[in-house]
């Protein structure tokens, strides 16, 4: 598959502008990996017909992850509880795309409503990385991952709430970003912690990235958390190189439990920066150490509260019963998997009397504490370096019976999350013949810098 750049480029220029799209939809609707929920090629020859021709994306093939609505489409975030629901609207960012000549070709495989690290708790059976089969994808968004790492598609969208495209981005060997909180219109995202979800793309080179985060970019008033901040030249900025920056490695991501090799990639990647110009420094932020317990009160607490709708009435499966409380129980039993059965309760007993004060809210304060943190370092500092995972692609199966191994995979992702920062992982690099990705974090609404620190450790690998 041609870069997105490219194929945009050959279509303005008078290339035939479905191409690319029926191509792209004609492999995934054999669905290679399991990495695609739903593909319709004849809708999507009939959506390529009438692309903007002048777009910034004109022909450019798209995948969406199952919890972003595209009008008509299914949309199950990849749960028995929403089979055959077909969305009634399309949401800003997917909206936006189309706008700009993209052609959306299907949706794509994930975690339950973005709860997990694996793709394996998808109700329709795993995600398979395309680069090892044997190994999982990450999660929650594996199958947009997937899909760009396989080559069927340029471009993909995923969801953010801890890690969900930056993590599996970095154990497909593609590029992830989670734009900073705000900037991109959440309305027409399946809510999973609204607090902390942010749409995001995948791509398969860094300006990619930038031209299609950019083309989503910007306020909505459909969207009350939606900022009014600029949209730069991101294209442009990946060209501005680290001279004069300084980055600094965050020292909690080093040492234990990061795989040697993992930690050699870093290495590598800090003498890259720092041939390129920057000053690389070490910095200790000790309160991210808690930022994992602080996430998995905050987002299992707010999933509750954001899955309360799905109760037979709303939402989900109605079964025939015999009074008022049966439905309830017959759906969400049989409805949500055992992972977001497992969030739900934990986000219940958190915000339920007499425990929302011991727990809910002093998470409340360590978020607050971590933000400030990362807020102060990046005062003195331009960016901030860790590892985006600390071990390359796991097995499939081996993390499915302990949620606990599986939950560290997003140690280094969410302390940007909880922050509302910007952070991109790229990849840097191979261990045990597997990618490795360097994880970036910046300010706030700095996503111009995360690009061009990027862009110098993409072309250190070629």
């Amino acid at each position: 598959m041609s870069r997105a750049r490219e194929i945009a480029a050959a279509v303005r220029g008078g290339a035939d502008k479905g191409s690319w799209a029926l191509a792209a939809a004609e492999k995934a609707a054999k669905n290679p990996y399991n990495a695609f929920r739903h593909v319709d090629v004849e809708a999507v020859a009939a959506q390529a017909s009438v692309v903007n021709r002048e777009g910034l994306l004109a022909g450019v093939p798209i995948a969406l992850k199952d919890n972003l609505t595209d009008v008509g489409q299914p949309c199950g975030c990849s749960s028995k509880i929403l089979e055959g629901y077909r969305a009634p609207y399309t949401g800003t960012a997917v909206q936006r795309l189309r706008d700009a000549g993209a052609v959306v070709i299907g949706r794509t495989n994930m975690d339950e409503f973005a709860m997990g690290s694996s793709t394996e708790n998808s109700a329709y059976g795993p995600t398979r990385n395309p680069l090892n089969e044997s190994r999982a994808p990450g999660g929650s968004s594996g199958g947009s991952a997937a899909a760009v790492a396989a080559g069927i598609v340029p471009l993909a969208l995923g969801s953010e709430t801890g890690g969900s495209v930056r993590q599996p981005a970095a154990l497909c060997g593609v590029v992830g970003l989670k734009p900073t909180y705000g900037r991109v219109s959440r309305y027409g995202l399946v809510s999973f912690a609204s607090s902390l979800d942010v749409i995001s793309p995948f791509g398969a080179d860094v300006r990619d990235t930038a031209l299609v985060t950019a083309v989503m970019s910007g306020y909505d008033p459909l969207d009350a958390t939606s900022a009014a901040e600029p949209v730069g030249d991101w294209l442009a900025a990946c060209d501005r190189g680290v001279a004069g920056k300084t980055i600094a490695v965050v020292t909690e991501c080093e040492g234990d439990g990061v795989e040697p090799g993992v930690q050699a990639a870093l290495h590598r990647t800090e003498a890259l920066l720092r041939a390129a110009g920057a000053t690389i420094e070490r910095i200790s932020l000790p309160t991210l150490r808690s930022a994992l317990a602080c996430y998995y009160l905050i987002a299992p607490a707010e999933a509750s509260s954001n899955l309360a709708r799905y109760d037979s009435i709303r939402f989900g499966q109605r079964p025939d019963a015999k009074d008022l409380l049966e439905p309830y129980q017959h759906s969400r039993s049989e409805g949500f998997g055992p992972e977001v059965q497992r969030r739900i309760i934990l986000g219940t007993f958190a915000l339920s009397a007499g425990y929302a004060d011991r727990y809910y809210q002093r998470a409340q304060g360590l978020r607050r504490r971590i933000r400030e943190e990362l807020e102060a370092a990046l005062a003195r500092v331009d960016l901030l370096l860790t590892p985006t995972t600390p071990t390359v692609a796991f097995p499939l199966g081996a993390r499915a019976q302990d949620p606990l191994a599986m939950y560290l995979s997003d140690i280094f992702t969410v302390p940007a999350s909880l922050a509302g920062i910007p952070a991109i992982s790229v990849p840097c690099g191979l261990s045990e013949g597997l990618p490795v990705g360097a994880q970036l974090m910046g300010r706030a609404w700095d996503e111009a810098g995360l690009f061009a620190a990027a862009a110098v450790i993409e072309a250190g690998q070629s």
